[in-house]
């Protein structure tokens, strides 16, 4: 058992269904009355105020038109049969409420097993085997390797990094993957651009290129260059388009460096590095080309051959090679979702920036035409990011060029901090990122409030070995103690993890286990400024003591889906 409380919602629904049928074989409600549960979930759903119980139910009114009776009557009768059942293990009351509304209040044992359970799982509580195993492909960050990695890429690969976790938790197979865009025009330019500096640092006068990158980093690669033996010895001897052919891999290659050590520092790393250059040298482009035309999928027209992605649901067909026999972007990128399929994934997700507009359309007609189905691919796409400070946007150290560099960010600010910051927010909402408040530790810092409810359930069990409290003494506590509404209101927020992990990994929605994070904190603070876990009562001191450390478990596992450290001291 995963989730507890999937498995008292069972139980509740469970009894219900006997209740019902007990009912009509006495004769108290007709016999057709069951015929509601035929093939249906028996209806319960979480009441928004906790006072009014654990579940509560409609199957009153849902069942009063066929019973013949007022649906309160019918909720009293069900009522009254449920609670003379002896299979009603967590159901302590249960409570008509409204025009028949059944609330189900549960008994101190769930609370019991929920603490016994997290405990027991530990490290895997809140994951499940829903996915089954099913191969899934994340692909996010992916920027171009002409420069630095910037905030929006920063909020790309939190975000795409935490989703990984999420499905992994959920039992899918989840991997992760960045594409290399290293065989179009811009590699080009970043060489040129890297050459005319290193001309310029030689004291030549050399033009430098009107599309050329301006960072300050590619003065920084050019002088490395004539710092480093090898190269300058190559260069020494090569003629204009050589100097260029080498400064081409030099540039990539340091940039890529770069970018995987800016990302190694977030603690985000990829299964893999796909070079679009090595997907073309391997003829997959041109052999997905001539499928297609083979299809009939393609036409010329202007000189240029175009797709018929209409055919498939675009809004408009797509030119795949233009007029001057290059490549548009659509071309290698269909050639790399189809490789990506073929490798066994079964779905495939994008995390793409706000000016990728229109890119699903494209891409999924392509799947389309090779007969993937609907939902082979999903595009999310991330919205811009302010970072703002004293309530007013800011900019900071531009040494990158004409953006803000993650690198910049990560000197602002501490690693968890900008994690939990660029996925607090649903992925299709604008971000301002609020610099003082990352950087802040007290309780307002909403990561620092999170980490700090860790860290107090550490400095609980500090206390307890000063106290000279065995472990063995909580490990066999009567967990029934854990009876006031501080205690239970812990309880309740625990057992909520497999929920959310699992609606946030079917949702890709990062930004629901960062408010669980948060809720799940609040409440145990409050549970530790309400509740004395360490007290002259031995036995509700052991109750307590198992509650932190079932707490604990919960509040680091959330910390860890996040890719956020769960310090013992702060």
């Amino acid at each position: 058992m995963h989730n507890i409380m999937e498995h008292i919602r069972g139980n509740i629904a469970s009894c219900i269904r006997q209740a019902m049928h007990a009912l009509a074989a006495s004769g108290e409600l007709p016999a057709d009355v069951v015929d509601v549960l035929d093939g249906a979930a028996v209806p319960l759903e979480v009441p928004k105020d906790p006072k009014r119980g654990e579940f509560a139910s409609p199957i009153a009114l849902v069942a009063a038109k066929r019973a013949r009776k007022p649906p309160r009557e019918v909720a009293s009768l069900i009522v009254r049969e449920l609670m003379a059942s002896g299979e009603r293990k967590y159901v302590e009351s249960a409570e008509i409420a409204g025009p028949g509304f059944i609330n189900f209040r549960l008994s101190q044992q769930w609370a019991a097993d929920t603490v016994a359970l997290i405990r027991s799982k530990g490290p895997d509580y809140g994951r499940c085997d829903f996915g089954c195993g099913e191969r899934v492909m994340v692909e996010f960050v992916s920027a171009n390797p002409v420069g630095p990695l910037n905030v929006v890429n920063a909020r790309a690969a939190a975000v795409g990094d935490t989703l990984v976790r999420l499905l992994d938790a959920a039992g899918y197979d989840a991997a992760s993957e960045f594409y290399v865009n290293d065989a179009g025009r811009q590699v080009e330019v970043l060489a040129e651009s890297v050459y005319a500096r290193y001309m310029e640092l030689r004291g030549e006068d050399y033009a430098f290129p009107e599309d050329g990158y301006r960072g300050e980093y590619v003065r920084d690669i050019a002088a490395q260059a004539m710092q480093d033996g090898s190269a300058a010895a190559r260069l020494s001897a090569a003629n204009a388009d050589e100097a260029r052919a080498f400064f081409r891999e030099y540039a990539l290659r340091h940039i890529l460096d770069w970018q995987k050590r800016s990302l190694a520092k977030y603690e985000v790393r990829f299964d893999r590095w796909f070079s679009e250059r090595e997907l073309r040298e391997t003829g997959a482009v041109e052999a997905m080309i001539g499928e297609m035309e083979a299809a009939g999928h393609t036409y010329k027209e202007d000189g240029a051959l175009w797709f018929r992605s209409s055919d498939f649901g675009d809004d408009k067909d797509r030119v795949l090679i233009k007029s001057d026999g290059l490549y548009t972007y659509v071309a290698p990128d269909l050639a790399y979702h189809r490789d990506k399929l073929s490798r066994g994934f079964t779905k495939l997700i994008d995390i793409l920036g706000p000016d990728h507009h229109g890119y699903e359309g494209r891409m999924q007609a392509g799947l389309k035409s090779f007969g993937y189905p609907d939902g082979a691919l999903q595009v999310l796409l991330l919205q811009l990011v302010t970072l703002m400070r004293d309530g007013q946007p800011v900019k900071m150290s531009k040494r990158a060029g004409e953006f803000i560099s993650m690198d910049d960010l990560l000197e602002e600010v501490p690693k968890d901090a900008a994690r939990y910051f660029f996925i607090m927010r649903n992925t299709s909402s604008h971000l301002d990122f609020d610099l003082d408040l990352a950087r802040a530790q007290s309780m307002d810092n909403p990561v620092w409030y999170i980490q700090y409810a860790h860290a107090r359930c550490c400095s609980i069990f500090r206390q307890a070995e000063v106290a000279g409290i065995s472990p063995d003494m909580w490990d066999c506590a009567d967990l029934a103690l854990l009876s006031e509404p501080s205690d239970i209101d812990l309880v309740r927020k625990m057992a909520g993890l497999p929920d959310e992990v699992l609606s946030a990994a079917l949702e890709r929605a990062p930004s629901r286990i960062a408010k669980y994070g948060m809720d799940l904190a609040s409440v145990f603070h409050s549970f530790y400024n309400e509740c004395r876990v360490i007290s002259d009562d031995a036995a509700l001191t052991a109750a307590r003591l198992a509650l932190v450390d079932a707490a604990k478990t919960v509040i680091a596992n959330a910390l860890q889906i996040m890719g956020i450290a769960a310090p013992e001291r702060m």
